[in-house]
């Protein structure tokens, strides 16, 4: 395979590590609350099944898959101490070959806005036919 592939590969590897050791590190006590309820949002929204600005919207679908996700666990690597992230860094390098965890929740949270965003739109849009 040519080293522009490997490369990639590799970085999504790395990627995926990362997430996994966010997603362990979110969960421990020694992380303080605030990078602790960052974390989960980050891991949330990365595992969640549904995007928040949709794929198929040409440029801005893959939006958040190229600067908001890794801008937030950037972010949430900056919060969270060295240490619990060195020991959630192992831990999720035996997690990989696991399963990967979807949250439902945050996946309902997004379907809503989504939805709330929608019936707004709509309703304006009757608003303005009807004048």
């Amino acid at each position: 395979m040519s080293p522009l592939i490997d490369n990639i590969k590799r970085r999504a590897s790395q990627l995926k590590v990362e997430i996994f050791a966010l997603y362990l590190a979110y969960k421990d006590p020694r992380a303080p609350l605030y990078a602790r309820i960052f974390t989960a949002c980050v891991v949330g929204y990365a595992f969640s099944p549904i995007d928040l600005i949709p794929d198929p919207i040409p440029i801005l679908g893959y939006l958040d898959d190229l600067i908001i996700i890794p801008l937030g666990i950037w972010l949430a690597l900056k919060m969270i101490p060295a240490e619990v992230m060195v020991d959630s860094r192992l831990r999720a390098k035996e997690m990989i070959s696991q399963k990967s965890p979807v949250n439902w929740v945050a996946g309902g949270i997004i379907l809503v806005i989504w939805l709330v965003l929608a019936a707004l739109i709509i309703g304006l849009i009757m608003r303005f036919f009807k004048k």
